[in-house]
């Protein structure tokens, strides 16, 4: 289990992931791990056939894709020094699905995710996937609680 070969770590591109992106860094240098950085692109829920209603799909997920591969790339030179071995992926799906499939396919010893700290009704209705993540998850779970403002 120790040392971590390769440290998984999912970002939304909020403040609180690049808190556990920030800390994925640091046990990356730390154990001279690789650093997968993921970010995972909601699929987009089929549209009722309507022939008054023109809104191409595919080209809405490819724009989306190519829009977190920039930002994934901007992520990895503004906060990732040199010295840490990165790679990115933009996974498309469930969240907490993805990261978790994403840390197998990897061969990830440990994921770094950052948890939001929704309580009462807003964890009901958004549900958490830094929770669902420690729950399925086939490695060790580091969450990382952004700090309150």
């Amino acid at each position: 289990m120790l040392p971590f070969q390769k440290i998984l770590c999912p970002t939304d591109f909020s403040d609180p992931s690049y808190e556990g992106l920030q800390c994925g860094v640091e046990l990356a240098s730390h154990f001279g791990a690789e650093l997968c950085v993921v970010n995972v692109v909601p699929v987009i829920p089929p549209l009722p056939p309507d022939p008054n209603f023109a809104f191409e799909i595919p080209e809405y997920e490819r724009a989306l894709h190519v829009e977190a591969e920039r930002k994934l790339k901007e992520v990895v030179e503004q906060r990732i020094p040199e010295d840490v071995q990165v790679h990115t992926v933009v996974a498309h799906g469930d969240a907490a699905d993805e990261i978790v499939r994403l840390a197998q396919e990897e061969g990830a010893g440990l994921i770094v995710i950052a948890t939001h700290g929704l309580t009462g009704w807003r964890h009901f209705v958004f549900g958490s996937v830094a929770e669902k993540v420690v729950r399925l998850a086939q490695c060790p779970v580091l969450t990382v609680r952004a700090p309150r403002q």
